[in-house]
């Protein structure tokens, strides 16, 4: 069997061949951090990392480079309207996405480079472009020749003329062309910069990408990935400023997810329906955004609501209970008999359906579908009044097996809170009841080093753990 994915540039799947044998290098677009990161970018974090977690379940050995924007226009406004230093509010935000992503079930990118710590690559990179007569410099501003590149457009399947239509020069503009793309920003007073060939400036958002891919993984990697709103023209960039530089294939293969809606209508600030992932698993359990986002296709778009969000859970749950009912009856089971050969070999069938499911693009929509039936066979078996822990067991272990595959944790695992925990939970209440604030915040800090959240509510103080 043999992995498909399906490829953007070519709108087609393709057998997935990586360039060295087992090895895979991928690059993951990842957030400016100016803020917290919304539910949309919360999607190819976790569907990107689901794809690096189902390749090396298949045996290759994943580099996974995924960068933070840490400088550019928004963060230059953050920094003005806070009146704090843009490396600051980077470092804030940066630490808040790993939190974030980190109680997803994301696990860590092999590296996550800075535009900061690799302005001089940048810089190289800008002046190759220039010297090969595919950028120039006006004003100490650097712009990419679009028209100079003859495949401009490949990705997103337009031509140079369709794009030029409603593309425009304002009055003032340092461009050749109205299509061309800064590459270097020259610095307005006050700003964050550096010192360039062409002025103290800083770059511009697509080339820190073709050069930080480029450093880390080669002139041509395997996997290039991100939101469907990268496409163009982000990854469009990408691919005539990193091709003309080596005249070689950039990306073999190129991912893209889909949009996120909120109750059917597009998220947006001006909507008031855009959610922050900080904010969102205060009050859900983050295992289930992330169970919920691999329900459906990757590729397709994504309603979210919490009416829908309400449903997936009870479905996670169910399944979750199967798990330990599975787990509860091992205790009082027997060795295994000739009959229940044949349920070691329902189980084993339902794993090919799971490599069949994710081979095929990565379809973790139907890998949950294959989930849920292992649940299903594990609740019949479970009925039966006979039951062997061998069968037992080996249910357990698909269970294990799928879950890690998709990120999730069976959340029983880790067992119920010890006594010292139960402890300062109860003495925390009695804090707050004597209006001892401050030894209610000083647990509660203790709790969190110990990986424990605490939610209070009407109903109580709820708890959960970290990841």
């Amino acid at each position: 069997m043999s992995i498909q994915i399906y490829n953007t540039l070519t709108r087609k799947k393709e057998v997935f061949t990586p360039i060295e044998e087992n090895k895979v290098k991928m690059y993951v677009c990842g957030p400016t951090v100016y803020n917290y990161i919304h539910i949309g970018n919360a999607r190819p974090a976790i569907v990107f990392d689901t794809v690096r977690r189902y390749l090396e379940f298949r045996g290759y050995e994943v580099n996974y480079v995924s960068n933070f924007t840490d400088v550019d226009d928004k963060l230059i406004r953050a920094a003005n309207e806070l009146g704090e230093e843009v490396p600051v509010i980077a470092d804030r935000f940066i630490e808040a996405y790993h939190e974030d992503v980190s109680s997803l079930g994301c696990k860590e990118a092999t590296v996550h480079p800075r535009v900061t710590e690799n302005i001089d690559i940048i810089i190289e990179f800008i002046q190759a472009l220039i010297d090969k007569g595919f950028a120039y410099e006006a004003g100490g501003d650097v712009y990419y020749r679009t028209r100079s590149f003859k495949e401009y457009g490949k990705l997103s399947h337009q031509s140079i003329d369709e794009l030029k239509v409603g593309a425009r020069i304002d009055v003032g503009d340092k461009k050749e062309d109205a299509l061309d793309f800064v590459l270097w920003k020259n610095a307005k007073e006050g700003e964050i910069s550096w010192q360039s060939p062409w002025g103290e400036g800083r770059p511009g958002w697509h080339i820190e990408c073709s050069a930080m891919a480029k450093k880390y993984l080669g002139d041509t990697i395997d996997i290039h990935a991100g939101g469907q709103d990268l496409a163009f023209p982000h990854h469009e960039n990408e691919i005539a400023q990193s091709e003309a530089i080596s005249e070689k294939s950039f990306a073999n293969y190129w991912m893209h997810n889909g949009y996120i809606n909120i109750d059917n209508e597009k998220m947006s600030k001006s909507l008031g329906n855009f959610i922050l992932v900080h904010d969102i698993i205060k009050q859900h359990d983050p295992q289930l955004i992330r169970f919920f986002m691999l329900s459906v296709h990757y590729r397709h778009p994504i309603n979210y609501n919490e009416e829908l969000l309400e449903s997936t859970n009870k479905g996670f749950e169910r399944i979750k209970t199967s798990y330990d009912n599975l787990k509860h009856r091992k205790e009082s089971s027997t060795n295994l008999t000739n009959d229940d050969q044949e349920w070691i070999n329902t189980i084993n069938s339902l794993r090919e359906e799971f490599i069949i499911a994710m081979d095929d693009d990565f379809n973790t929509a139907n890998a949950v579908s294959v989930l849920f039936e292992l649940s299903k066979q594990a609740n019949y078996y479970l009925q039966l009044k006979n039951t062997s822990v061998e069968v037992i067991e080996h249910f357990m272990n698909q269970f294990e097996e799928f879950f890690q595959v998709l990120g999730l944790k069976l959340s029983n695992e880790e067992g119920l809170l010890d006594e010292e925990i139960e402890e300062l939970i109860q003495k925390r209440i009695e804090a707050r009841k004597n209006r001892d604030f401050a030894l209610s915040d000083q647990i509660r800090d203790q709790l969190k080093e110990m990986n424990i959240i605490l939610e209070d509510t009407p109903q109580g103080t709820r708890w959960k753990r970290g990841s």
